[in-house]
């Protein structure tokens, strides 16, 4: 039986954004191929077609990007690698620190900087050309 493209895609993109809204739950690629009703090796080759990536190194770019936005929130490390549906804190700031290439503390660290620079002196952060625009600088 043949089916049109378009409904491959679309349970491609049906897996895609299972891996979005499940992201810190402990889910496989096993499990997202049968969420797509694809074999585990189709479906890998599939994702990886249509989005760059395997669905594997999806999941971990939506964690770590969710961590990021987590600890610029203020939460702690260990509550944003626990958040992200990682179970090692260990795996997780080695993870964090190969694809951010800084470790999730300094992450922080940077951001509480930041997040208190922008406090202080707020049009710091401010392109110049927009505030000259609206006369916040002259």
């Amino acid at each position: 039986m043949n089916y049109p493209k378009a409904y491959f895609y679309k349970r491609i993109v049906q897996a895609k954004m299972y891996i979005d809204e499940h992201f810190a739950e402990p889910i496989d690629v096993h499990h997202i191929a049968n969420e797509a009703f694809f074999s585990k090796f189709h479906f890998i080759r599939q994702f990886k077609k249509v989005y760059g990536r395997t669905p594997h190194q999806y999941l971990t770019h939506v964690r770590i990007q969710q961590a990021k936005a987590l600890l610029e929130s203020n939460h702690s490390v260990s509550e944003a690698c626990y958040l992200v549906g990682y179970d090692s804190l260990s795996s997780f700031s080695n993870l964090f620190k190969r694809l951010v290439k800084v470790s999730p503390s300094t992450y922080f660290a940077i951001q509480q900087k930041r997040q208190a620079l922008t406090q202080q002196a707020p049009l710091q952060f401010v392109p110049g050309c927009f505030a000259q625009r609206y006369g916040w600088k002259k």
